[in-house]
């Protein structure tokens, strides 16, 4: 066992995170969802949404049998949803062609939707005991600065020292805590901003630390502008419900529910002719301000239009992507972040 994996894990012995509830009754199961849910998205924010998860699909079955939109309604709020849709077309062929058992093994591990390598890695090391090395943001960071790894890790030459690295630390025994204690270290103590080195097991050999350069690993994401997009979304009203439209499988909010979605320069009129709504069924509307969401590569600016109607549109059936919603009810479905934000707001409006 090298030096570094020598200190980390007597740090993590000492110090490391033991009580995360994915690492109770750990299984490959556990661990992919646990890996999935923290891609993006801080440990703070995961507990909450892991623990629900687990509750409603349990083992690997009952999500590959469940509904899409039951997971996404469990994801909701988690922002990424290919996720999601990605966890559900895997768990349904671990069903289908493994009998209902993760294949083993990094590689085998990769050939499920939305699984790559470094929670292929994951999943192999903390649940199938089979040695072998992970590279998410934490890890990244960590042997970006110990190494001072200059450049981006997104870039391929750049990943592949990082991974040359991760491979060489990794531990030929004790690789699952040695696993855990390197994103421990990463996520506690070798933070993004405000690190705590001096308190860090690995600060008397780490490069940056010792070159005053722990800004500048790792290096960041060269700068694009975002574009910006615009769009209205129209909040239909009419007794008690308002009007969702389902969105295509794939890409943005891909199988979620949203108010409908139209170009900016479409009018309320507009709508009403394609839904096949009577005019006169418009008792009330309001153009609100615009509000911004913002997506990976651009950004989407949202101009709410509400209206009240006396009557239901005729081209609207809930077989053919449309739903009505109660707000608060406790329906299970997937709910886009803008969707969320505009039906709490439909009281705002005296529309509920």
């Amino acid at each position: 066992m090298d030096s570094f994996a020598g200190r980390l894990l007597d740090w993590w012995d000492q110090h490391g995170r033991k009580d995360l509830p994915w690492q109770s009754d750990r299984s490959a199961y556990r661990v992919w969802i646990s890996e999935i849910m923290l891609q993006q998205t801080q440990v703070g924010t995961v507990v909450g949404y892991y623990q629900k998860f687990m509750d409603r699909f349990p083992d690997v079955a009952s999500l590959a049998e469940a509904p899409i939109d039951a997971v996404l309604h469990h994801w909701t709020g988690l922002g990424y949803y290919a996720r999601a849709r990605n966890l559900h077309k895997a768990a349904n062929t671990i069903c289908s062609e493994f009998n209902g058992e993760f294949p083993r093994g990094v590689e085998a591990l990769q050939q499920l939707p939305g699984i790559g390598r470094s929670t292929a890695g994951a999943i192999a090391s903390l649940a199938q005991g089979e040695r072998a090395a992970i590279l998410d943001g934490n890890v990244k960071r960590v042997l970006a600065r110990y190494h001072a790894v200059s450049g981006y890790p997104g870039e391929t030459s750049v990943a592949r020292i990082l991974w040359n690295h991760a491979e060489s630390h990794t531990p030929a025994s004790r690789f699952a805590d040695y696993t855990q204690a390197i994103m421990d270290l990463g996520a506690t103590l070798c933070r993004r901003s405000k690190p705590e080195c001096g308190t860090c097991p690995m600060h008397r050999s780490c490069q940056a630390y010792r070159t005053d350069t722990i800004a500048d690993y790792p290096g960041r994401k060269p700068k694009k502008l975002k574009p910006v997009r615009q769009a209205r979304m129209f909040l239909l009203h009419h007794a008690g419900a308002v009007l969702l439209e389902q969105r295509p499988p794939q890409g943005i909010w891909g199988g979620l529910w949203t108010p409908p979605e139209r170009s900016v320069q479409t009018t309320l009129s507009e709508l009403a002719q394609e839904l096949a709504l009577d005019p006169a069924a418009l008792t009330s509307e309001h153009y609100a301000p615009r509000f911004r969401h913002t997506f990976s590569h651009y950004h989407l600016d949202i101009e709410p239009v509400y209206a009240l109607l006396r009557s239901a549109p005729l081209n609207v059936a809930e077989t053919d992507g449309w739903r009505w919603h109660q707000p608060g009810s406790n329906e299970a479905f997937g709910l886009s972040a803008p969707a969320v934000k505009l039906i709490d707001s439909l009281e705002e409006f005296a529309l509920i």
